[in-house]
């Protein structure tokens, strides 16, 4: 297949597009570097897709999906066949400080991206959203049969508002679509703003480590290639009309269109304390612990119900936590010369 994958440069994105490339897929991808975090990180992904060996053939474009014109040309040119759409502004937290950078990249970037799909006969659109669409839910594990009306972030409310796009644009033109909600993910080559990167960080510099919510959170953290499994698993099997539907008691994560939305994460949560320790234990150092109120916009607990993605796709986490805290460490000394 010929697969676009936005935010090629970004952490899934690299790791999604090598997967595709060794598989013998070729790979368009696109990213418009912003400074959101360290551009170097970004630009050394780039870098590692392009000297590993790979079967299928990977080009790059430094673009912003909000630029219709250049969206629009390049589905015309390249003739993709399906696309992974990973590109968004991240972050709860930035979101609170910087509103409309949301607006501009989550919502109009993705309407680009919707309207080159319905105009050039995209066979599959898979897209990200995220757990903290769960917002005020209070119902664990998180399941997507729940109601996810109330986000407690703008964040949340761009994703929330994709799935709702996607919908619509399934419904009136018929093109698959499949939203997958992220839950914590963690490993090599992750984004340093995530709590993961900023905890060794702090342990391996010996700076405070700030604990939100006193460190009584649990986070569903999933490693880098189990998350990665699914979204290729999930790209190949295109979304399809639920034919038991219904309107009177409606199923939110299905619909009488081609419309698809799972859950993807470890379905294993984890007291953020326990992670921290672990860290601690594969570096070998202790941390010194600043412990902190919950953040706004933040959700004390994460918890994936996967099932319908191991229904549906096969799909299981295999990755323990301390394999992958490990696979992490050594990646993040490499790189980082510790």
């Amino acid at each position: 297949m010929k697969v676009l994958v936005t935010g090629a440069a970004g952490f899934i994105g690299s790791h999604v597009t090598q997967v595709l490339l060794a598989r013998g897929d070729d790979v368009v991808g696109i990213d418009n570097l912003n400074s959101y975090y360290d551009v170097n990180l970004k630009e050394a992904r780039l870098e590692w897709i392009a000297d590993t060996p790979a079967s299928g053939d990977f080009s790059f474009h430094k673009m912003d999906l909000v630029d219709q014109t250049a969206v629009d040309a390049l589905f015309v040119n390249e003739k993709f066949d399906k696309v992974v759409h990973l590109a968004a502004q991240a972050g709860v937290r930035y979101s609170i400080e910087a509103p409309r950078e949301y607006i501009e990249s989550n919502v109009m970037g993705f309407t680009n991206i919707l309207e080159a799909c319905r105009h050039n006969s995209i066979q599959h659109l898979v897209y990200a959203s995220s757990s903290s669409v769960y917002g005020a839910n209070e119902s664990i594990p998180f399941s997507g049969k729940d109601n996810v009306d109330h986000p407690v972030s703008l964040y949340a409310a761009t994703k929330k508002a994709n799935e709702l796009m996607a919908h619509t644009y399934s419904h009136l033109y018929g093109f698959p679509s499949t939203g997958l909600r992220f839950f914590t993910v963690y490993g090599p080559w992750g984004r340093p703003d995530m709590s993961p990167f900023l905890f060794a960080d702090a342990i391996v510099n010996g700076k405070p480590l700030k604990v939100f919510n006193y460190g009584k959170h649990r986070r569903d953290f999933t490693y880098i290639d189990d998350i990665v499994e699914g979204v290729v698993r999930v790209l190949d099997v295109n979304a399809v009309p639920n034919k038991k539907w219904s309107g009177m008691t409606p199923d939110p994560s299905s619909s009488k269109a081609p419309w698809k939305v799972y859950n993807i994460g470890c379905s294993n949560p984890v007291a953020l304390l326990d992670y921290i320790t672990t860290l601690e234990t594969v570096f070998g150092k202790t941390a010194e612990k600043e412990l902190l109120p919950l953040q706004p916009g933040d959700v004390p607990d994460t918890y994936a119900d996967v099932q319908a993605l191991i229904d549906d796709v096969g799909y299981k986490p295999s990755t323990t936590l301390q394999e992958g805290v490990e696979k992490f460490a050594v990646w993040y000394k490499e790189f980082y010369k510790v």
